[in-house]
């Protein structure tokens, strides 16, 4: 049963999906593609919605948290359907380079 529809990052699926014992190999493929670990994944996610940016909606910030974009170029691969300014950019850019 769907209790929400929340969005989550590849990170904060696989420490959803490690308290189910039958979801090793599910887990196992996560890890070779998540760069982060879970913990750092939502406070990541925290700090993005204290930049205030109304354009990033979570579906972005779970896609950031996933591919962890270290140009404007990979930043604007991301959000096709936002035109994020030159200031939001560099602040979401700095934000993410505390993380890696």
């Amino acid at each position: 049963m769907i209790k929400s529809m929340t969005p989550l990052s590849l990170a904060e699926t696989k420490e959803y999906l490690e308290k189910d014992p039958n979801k090793k190999e599910i887990v196992k493929f996560i890890k070779k593609f998540s760069p982060i670990d879970a913990k750092k994944a939502k406070e990541l996610r925290e700090e993005i919605r204290k930049l205030g940016l109304f354009k990033i909606k979570e579906e972005h910030i779970s896609k950031i948290i996933d591919l962890l974009p270290e140009t404007k170029e990979e930043l604007n691969k991301i959000h096709l359907d936002v035109d994020l300014s030159e200031d939001e950019k560099d602040k979401l850019l700095e934000t993410i380079k505390k993380f890696k």
